[in-house]
This record gives structure tokens, C-alpha cells and sequence, in this order.
């Protein structure tokens, strides 16, 4: 992207959007690349970026991720935009034909954080608001959104997760995580069976576009006695085509995935 090399403030904004918008960490020379800025003001931007928390550097220190603070923003505005009406209403609509409660959730470093959730009429129900937070390996959608990171972005986030136990199901090893997260990198389905709360159940699809950008996922869940994981896979196909509607609303006017394994 070349902007005004007069504005500092758009040529900030440029390397934001560069590392926003890539698949995986950005090198120096990556910057340079979509901002069309030279290496001097690229260096120097992205210096004071990651000092005001927007960036992060990853261990080996050439290159750049977005930062808590960055994630924080993209939140906060996905959660209160323009946007947020229709995704609420597709979350309706599901949970009328499925008869269980829906959630939007987006990856958070080892977290996802509800953007929404729309809960079923059955009087036994969990409640999580819109901000919520789980661990990500311990939810569906968490390894799901995990498991579909670029390698790099993936491997740099399990190497810094704490596999707290929440019940006898949740995955507390590593190489049990790492296989879980191949299998669903197969089937794009993620499952959570017993492994935050005991009793429930849940499977999560992503909200893709044609280009196989993830910026959230999709999931139902509900307590055993109404559901089990069996008839939760038997909703796939109806959250696949939700997540095709929801996708409108984050790539507006873009090809949209139909989704299914890849």
C-alpha cells in the first residue's frame, strides 16, 4: 500500500494494516514491500509501534505480529460496529432451527473472546456476555482457530500456552494438543468434548472467506443430556451455512468459502 510519505500518521497506518492483513508475521523487508516505505522509516515505525504495544517482534526478532493492544482495538470495534446487527440476527436464525445456543468467537493470543452469543429458551443454559473469554485449549472454537493459524503464528502461541486442567478431558499435553490440532486442520471442525465444563459439549466451523482467511469461528454447545457430540457433528452442515452468511460481514463484497475439509 503506498501512502503520503508527508503523513507520519498514514504511514503508520499503512504498516498496521500490512501486519492486520498478512497471513503470518511480517519482516522488516515484508513492510517495506506493502508500504512502499523506505527501510529507515519502516525500522522506525514499526520501533514505535511495538513500543506503544500495537506490535510485537516474535522471539527471533525480525518479525512483526499484531500486539495486545492492536488485538484489543480490532475487537472493541468488530464487537460495536455497523456490522454487528446482521451478525446477530444470523446467530438467531441458527439458534431457532438447532434449538441450542450459538457464539461468534475470535482468537485472542491463547483465549477466544465472544464477539456474540445468542442463548437458546431451554431453561438449563450457560451464560457468557459478549467480551467473555476461554482458554483456547479447551474449546472448540479455540483449537479450531488455532489449529487453522499460519504455522509460524501457531507454533509461537503453543509455545507460550498453559494447558491448565479444567476437567479430566482437557488436553494437558502437548503432543496430544499438537495432534488433536492436525486432525482438525483436516476436517475444519473443532470439538469440545467435556474439556472446559463437564457436562457439555461443543463443535465450532469457521467463518471463511474464498481465500481461506479464519477471523472467527462459529460454534453450538449444549449440556449433555440434550445433546451429545454425535448430534452436535449432525449440525455441521447448517453452522457451515451460517458461517458462509457470516463471512459476508467481515469480507463484504469478497468470494466467500463454502467451507468443508480441505
Amino acid at each position: 500500500m503506498a501512502t503520503d510519505p508527508s503523513s507520519a500518521a498514514l504511514r503508520a497506518i499503512a504498516v498496521l494494516e500490512a501486519v492486520a492483513g498478512a497471513p503470518g508475521a511480517q519482516t522488516l523487508s515484508d513492510l517495506m514491500a506493502a508500504t512502499g516505505l523506505a527501510k529507515p522509516t519502516a525500522h522506525r515505525i514499526a520501533h514505535l509501534l511495538e513500543d506503544a504495544g500495537l506490535l510485537v517482534r516474535e522471539p527471533d526478532g525480525k518479525r512483526y505480529a499484531p500486539g495486545p493492544r492492536l488485538s484489543a482495538m480490532a475487537l472493541q470495534v468488530l464487537a460495536g460496529s455497523h456490522w454487528n446487527a446482521p451478525r446477530h440476527a444470523i446467530l438467531q436464525a441458527l439458534v431457532q432451527r438447532l434449538g441450542e445456543t450459538c457464539n461468534l468467537t475470535m482468537l485472542d493470543g491463547a483465549q477466544v473472546v465472544y464477539l456474540d452469543r445468542v442463548e437458546t429458551q431451554w431453561p438449563l443454559r450457560l451464560s457468557f456476555q459478549p467480551g467473555s473469554r476461554v482458554p483456547a485449549h479447551a474449546s472448540a472454537s479455540g483449537k479450531l482457530l488455532l489449529a487453522l493459524l499460519p504455522a509460524r503464528e501457531r507454533q509461537r502461541i503453543l509455545e507460550r500456552l498453559p494447558l491448565q486442567r479444567f476437567t479430566a478431558a482437557t488436553i494437558t499435553q502437548a503432543q496430544a494438543l499438537h495432534e488433536e490440532l492436525a486432525r482438525i486442520r483436516k476436517s475444519r471442525v473443532g470439538r469440545d468434548n467435556e474439556e472446559y465444563l463437564d457436562g457439555t459439549v461443543c463443535v465450532a466451523v469457521p467463518v471463511e472467506d474464498g481465500a481461506l482467511r479464519v477471523p472467527a469461528a462459529l460454534a453450538v454447545h449444549a449440556p449433555l443430556p440434550r445433546m451429545s457430540l454425535e448430534q452436535a457433528m449432525g449440525h455441521v452442515p447448517l453452522l457451515r451455512e451460517a458461517a458462509a452468511q457470516l463471512a459476508h460481514t467481515f469480507f463484504p463484497g469478497g468470494p466467500v468459502s463454502p467451507g468443508g475439509p480441505s
